[in-house]
């Protein structure tokens, strides 16, 4: 059995998308012979997102326990159903996520043949708009790189990561850590789930997934910037480092070809700093060359790389403003609700 859970808060705009997405797997999972449920919890929506959830068949619509101190309201919500849910097997999705056909099937075959108590996907990143476009490989890449799936998957390694957006779970496994309640207070409740799986040696398994599922995160540059600022400290321990790294790659990327247009024209007029010109040109096409690499490991179009430069300020502004948030332990709004750091 399998219970797939899907927390919406105003998605009014989407969430026909993910439901249909998803009632649409039935078939290919029947064929393993799993009978299965699916569950929306309307997490306070003001708009039609009730409304369209009841009008699909085959979803069943709750309503969230009455959110107490310290809690998420997206931990809230994932327990609530948790508590409802029949299933041996339990998939917590996001709201704004497309489900490609047969993947539900294919995932729980992927969890059973590694034997883990929790597979999660990174989905496919759908971007829209200049701002999204060149940002998003930016943080991607970096997320890469400090949170590589082989050893996030590595048993041996106590590097734990997740994605909100796609957690199987074996509902067992889930009951043993607490569930959400053991996270309800963090706004990064799926590394910490994995963290509480990878430190009970339980199985934790985690892939880059564009095969199986897809996501437009945010709807717009403001809620991009809302949402990276919530989450960037928590997610890199060293945000003013790498703020300042990619200020230099901004530096660097600019100003070496006008020093080698200088030296260039110093030598057209007779000063011998031809080579000096030369070698300033092929630092810049290195420079060029290890930022590019770095950013393809976001798994964005070639385009959507291309033009990540211009979001370097933008990111290094991100990264100080999370830093200096959580910092200062100041409170985070996220969806209508205040959440202290």
């Amino acid at each position: 059995m399998l219970t797939v859970i899907v927390p919406a808060r105003n998605e009014a705009d989407r969430i026909d998308a993910c439901l249909r997405s998803l009632t649409a797997q039935s078939e290919s999972i029947f064929e393993l012979g799993t009978d299965w449920e699916l569950i929306l919890v309307d997490d306070g929506s003001t708009d039609a997102t009730r409304s369209i959830a009841q009008s699909i068949p085959g979803v069943t619509v709750l309503d969230p326990a009455p959110l107490a101190p310290g809690w998420t309201g997206k931990s809230n919500a994932c327990f609530t159903a948790a508590q409802e849910a029949r299933g041996q097997w339990l998939l917590f999705t996001d709201a704004d996520t497309v489900h490609e056909p047969g993947s539900l099937r294919r995932a729980l075959h992927e969890a059973e043949k590694h034997q883990v108590a929790l597979l999660s996907y990174s989905p496919r990143q759908l971007v829209s708009g200049l701002w999204q476009r060149a940002l998003m490989p930016l943080i991607f890449a970096e997320l890469a790189l400090a949170y590589p799936p082989a050893k996030v998957s590595d048993p041996t390694l106590r590097l734990a990561a997740a994605n909100g957006q796609f957690l199987l779970f074996r509902a067992d496994a889930y009951r043993e850590l607490g569930g959400h309640r053991a996270v309800r207070a963090d706004i990064l409740e799926d590394v910490e789930l994995a963290s509480l799986v990878k430190r009970r040696k339980l199985g934790l398994r985690f892939r880059t997934a564009p095969d199986a599922l897809s996501t437009h995160m945010y709807r717009t540059t403001r809620a991009m910037i809302e949402g990276w600022t919530k989450n960037l400290a928590l997610l890199f321990g060293n945000c003013l480092a790498l703020a300042a790294w990619r200020l230099l790659d901004l530096a660097l990327i600019v100003l070496l070809p006008f020093l080698a247009a200088l030296y260039w024209h110093a030598t057209m007029r007779g000063i011998p700093w031809f080579s000096a010109g030369f070698l300033i040109a092929l630092l810049w096409l290195r420079t060029l060359w290890r930022f590019y690499a770095r950013v393809a490991r976001s798994h964005f179009s070639p385009l959507d790389c291309a033009l990540s430069p211009l979001a370097l300020p933008l990111f290094a502004s991100i990264l100080c403003r999370s830093w200096l948030l959580h910092r200062l332990r100041r409170s985070i709004s996220w969806k209508g609700r205040v959440y202290p750091t």
